[in-house]
């Protein structure tokens, strides 16, 4: 895919920095669903085939990176093949990620939920608005963080933290999230954000692309080596997950604006 052929993501030049957009025109929350995945598993070999940056910022609206799934599309996931299909994408998405040889920075702009979190925790660098919030609820609507979460979280954080924020889905705010070192600053509001992100970026197109580029990739490549297998079992348990009576529960109680009653089935 060419930039031209991206519907929710914009791609824009500052100097030698490449800035990608998530801007879900009818969604402020940029919400994911098939066509978001589809052009976010599709995002990265072609930044991976970008050769006039030399770093890239990604970022969302002022409301959100992405808040995570559209409870709409879930049901789609029933469909034969389809849960196969996008596990297969969702893969696909998480190391054409860490395999883009340009530094990823991340400004979190909004929320960043579920999908968006992992996102954004496997680039280079991030900074996070004041106002926006970074966590993974995926066991609250009983499923496995299948999408990158189970590497995503453990790798920023050790696993004793992980599991407190992934058993939970509590999210963090950018206080805490400086605080614990996932990011080397909180501006005040999504512009100034956004800004920082810029600058960071800008930061590293400036250094010597050879070095910048080749650390990076042995840094991901021992990511890759090490969490490969737990990220094949998430990606499994999380399409078992779809299947299961629980996250039925938590859809039907969502829409009937009560508490689910989960059973372990």
């Amino acid at each position: 895919m060419t930039h031209d052929d991206f519907e929710y993501l914009r791609f824009e030049y500052d100097g030698d920095v490449l800035v990608v957009t998530i801007d879900k025109p009818d969604d402020p929350l940029n919400k994911v669903d098939g066509r978001m995945h589809h052009e976010l598993t599709h995002l990265f070999p072609c930044l991976q085939a970008e050769r006039d940056a030399r770093s890239i910022l990604l970022a969302g609206t002022d409301a959100a990176f992405t808040a995570g799934g559209d409870f709409g599309w879930f049901p789609e996931f029933q469909k034969p093949g389809y849960a196969a299909d996008l596990r297969l994408d969702g893969k696909s998405l998480i190391w054409d990620l860490l395999d883009v040889h340009l530094p990823l920075v991340c400004a979190v702009t909004g929320h960043a939920m579920g999908l968006g979190a992992s996102i954004a925790l496997l680039c280079d660098v991030v900074v996070m608005s004041e106002t926006a919030r970074l966590g993974d609820p995926h066991v609250r609507v009983g499923i496995v963080a299948g999408d990158g979460g189970t590497i995503a979280w453990p790798l920023a954080l050790g696993p004793v933290l992980a599991k407190r924020f992934l058993l939970t889905g509590d999210a963090i705010g950018a206080g805490e999230a400086a605080r614990l070192g996932l990011i080397p600053e909180a501006p005040p509001d999504a512009a100034s954000c956004r800004a920082a992100g810029l600058e960071w970026a800008r930061r590293l197109a400036a250094g010597a692309p050879l070095a910048v580029q080749y650390t990076k990739q042995a840094v991901n490549s021992w990511i890759k080596q090490t969490m490969g297998p737990a990220f094949d079992l998430s990606t499994a348990l999380g399409m078992l997950t779809f299947t299961s009576a629980d996250h039925a529960e938590a859809l039907a109680a969502l829409v009937e604006k009560r508490e689910p009653r989960f059973t372990g089935t």
